[in-house]
């Protein structure tokens, strides 16, 4: 059974290092939470690594200026590993191909740029549908259509054997008070349709390869035993720190807020049918992270 508690400075000093989850925990979207900025700022100073580990489809640098322009402070973390520097490693060494089919919104198109620690990269280029090899999608043209107004697509790519490349493996997130799809939904259905798709990011192995890089890159190496997984996903965040045997905190308050009943804290009754319906079990569960 997970327990509950009040502060992450109860538990702070079991832990040399932290991944942490970005959207519903340090920031909803639009702004940052102050609490959770504070939280980890003080894990910092009293010697701890601080991690943030994203499954945003974006370059570690355009996250950087993305969480400055929400106000969570540079002294809040050490370093990034995003879900899309991990998906743009493998499509530059050619996991779909060389021509490819984009799905995300024109903000999204930093996804393209090269990475310099490719040496030798496939020449990645977006082309229609009609002349693809492959998939990139980085999330939904529409984040708030549904996922199934891409089925014609994807049954023409079904039939031409395209794989599709998950930059997010997230299925919804929250801006503010309005719930948006992601990638991970569009995969989904993809799989579903009978279709392959790759994933990078929560919960899947290559995300949290590249933290334990990200560590390496700051002189700190941490044995998964001294790390603590934060985040308000079940199915990413909580499942994926399962699979790599890594200890975990639950953040009720995010995506999870309504179906345990979350305030200040979550309703202990609730938060144990929540966590039984999804299979999953945090060591430990708080209602917002501070």
């Amino acid at each position: 059974m997970t327990r509950l508690i009040n502060a992450l400075s109860e538990i702070a000093p079991r832990y040399d290092a932290l991944f942490v989850d970005l959207w519903g925990c340090v920031h909803d979207g639009v702004r940052a939470l102050p609490a959770a900025c504070a939280a980890l700022v003080a894990y910092r100073k009293a010697g701890g690594a601080v991690v943030l580990v994203t499954n945003s489809p974006r370059p570690r640098h355009d996250v950087e200026r993305q969480l400055r322009a929400f106000g969570v402070p540079d002294d809040a973390w050490d370093t990034i590993a995003t879900s899309g520097d991990s998906a743009r490693a493998a499509m530059f060494r050619g996991v779909v191909g060389a021509r490819v089919w984009f799905i995300g919104q024109p903000q999204e198109e930093l996804f393209f740029e090269p990475m310099k620690v490719i040496e030798t990269p496939v020449e990645v280029t977006p082309v229609p549908l009609e002349e693809a090899e492959g998939i990139v999608c980085t999330g939904p043209f529409d984040p708030l259509a549904a996922p199934e107004v891409m089925r014609p697509q994807f049954l023409y790519a079904r039939q031409k054997g395209l794989k599709l490349l998950c930059a997010n493996p997230d299925i919804v997130v929250d801006r503010g008070e309005v719930r948006e799809w992601c990638a991970g939904a569009l995969a989904r259905l993809y799989t579903e349709m009978g279709g392959e798709s790759l994933y990078f990011g929560k919960p899947h192995p290559p995300i949290y390869d590249l933290a334990h890089r990200r560590l390496a890159e700051i002189g700190r190496d941490v044995d998964n035993a001294r790390i603590l997984a934060i985040g308000d996903g079940a199915q990413t965040d909580i499942l994926g720190a399962m699979g790599e045997d890594i200890d975990s905190l639950f953040i009720t308050g995010g995506l999870a807020a309504t179906d345990t009943r979350t305030s200040h804290q979550p309703d202990e009754a609730a938060l144990g049918t929540y966590l039984q319906s999804q299979n999953v079990s945090p060591q430990y569960t708080i209602g917002y992270l501070r």
